[in-house]
């Protein structure tokens, strides 16, 4: 198994460290991808999770990372099948809701940053395995929230989350505030409904909210 190099490490702790929130993002239209990525820059975040949820995703990719400015990576990658799609049509980066061994090695050879998703012991000593220590917490909130995080940042002091799931306005705050989160990621600020009909203003108003949120906790 091949490890992935300091370097790696670096880019996905400098990429969070920078973006405080990773959008989750569905969009089936790539027509509206562009838009889309202009609205989140507006509105103050500069990177995107593209999900491969939708059968256009990789062309999505393809066309929101001519956004200049924005930071695209791909979500929902479950195989190496997808993660060479998005590599090949431009994503930055890699996140799965779970640990793929696959995807993991094929992150490693590649030398992108991948965050696979964890919220068990093992899952983390799988990914710590293969070297990747900044990890998706998906789903965050029904997997026990941040008591589980706390029990799980003992033993793994290394590890950085990317929490995702259930987390919005409401409790943004505590979760970006607690030292083994290093972003937070939603979908509330960029829905598939307002990126389908076309609601560049609310995407660009809501993730404006957002970014104060954070801003104002980590004062």
């Amino acid at each position: 198994m091949a490890e992935v190099t300091t370097d790696i490490h670096a880019e996905a702790r400098n990429l969070c460290a920078a973006n405080p929130i990773i959008p989750v993002v569905v969009i089936d239209d790539p027509a509206h991808a562009v838009e889309a990525g202009k609205a989140l820059l507006a509105g103050g975040i500069a990177c995107a999770e593209l999900t491969f949820r939708t059968a256009a995703a990789a062309e999505v990719i393809k066309e929101m990372v001519a956004v200049e400015g924005l930071t695209v990576g791909a979500g929902t990658v479950v195989n190496v099948e997808q993660a060479r799609r998005a590599l090949d049509a431009g994503a930055t980066f890699l996140v799965s809701p779970g640990f793929s061994a696959a995807v993991a090695q094929f992150a490693s050879d590649e030398s992108i940053p991948y965050m696979p998703g964890t919220v068990t012991a093992s899952e983390i000593t799988a990914a710590l395995d293969y070297g990747f220590e900044t990890l998706k917490f998906f789903p965050a909130v029904a997997s026990g929230g941040l008591p589980v995080v706390k029990a799980l940042s003992a033993p793994f002091p290394q590890v950085k989350f990317v929490a995702t799931g259930g987390i919005g306005t409401k409790n943004i705050a505590e979760w970006i505030t607690n030292p083994a989160i290093a972003s937070v990621g939603g979908s509330w600020m960029i829905s598939r409904d307002d990126v389908a009909n076309q609601r560049w203003d609310q995407i660009t108003k809501l993730s404006t909210e957002a970014v104060a949120l954070v801003e104002e906790a980590r004062k």
